[in-house]
């Protein structure tokens, strides 16, 4: 196979580069806060298995230019409010690239820099989706 010209894993470097990191127990300490928003952007289904941070809201990694984003027909309101929003997904990789990208758009936002897997195991906490 033809190697790429960037690597996924210089992409998020990149990213990570210049946007805010936030470690995992300054995170947690931010669970209660009402000016903070935690952005879950995992896959439903890792939401499902593992829990997800109590009060998270959950916007696909697919849908989170177009929900932020006023003048798209998908914006969702939350991104609207004036707080502070940070962004994860498992390891951090994901979230990282997306709030690069949200940057760019002018949306101000962080990331949890070693991702919700970190979370679980520092003991941050979790909440689970009642079953169907």
């Amino acid at each position: 196979m033809k190697k790429l010209k960037l690597s996924s894993a210089d992409m998020v470097a990149r990213a990570r580069a210049r946007i805010e990191e936030v470690e995992t127990a300054d995170a947690i300490a931010l669970v209660n806060d009402p000016d903070v928003v935690f952005v879950d952007i995992r896959d439903v289904r890792e939401r499902q298995k593992l829990g997800f941070i109590p009060g998270s809201v959950h916007c696909p990694r697919g849908m989170i230019e177009f929900w932020v984003d006023p003048e798209s027909p998908y914006f969702k309101e939350i991104f609207a409010e004036d707080k502070r929003f940070i962004f994860h997904c498992a390891s951090g990789w994901r979230s990282a690239l997306s709030v690069a990208t949200l940057q760019e758009m002018g949306f101000e936002a962080a990331h949890l820099k070693a991702g919700f897997t970190d979370w679980l195991k520092s003991d941050g906490p979790v909440e689970m989706q009642a079953p169907r």
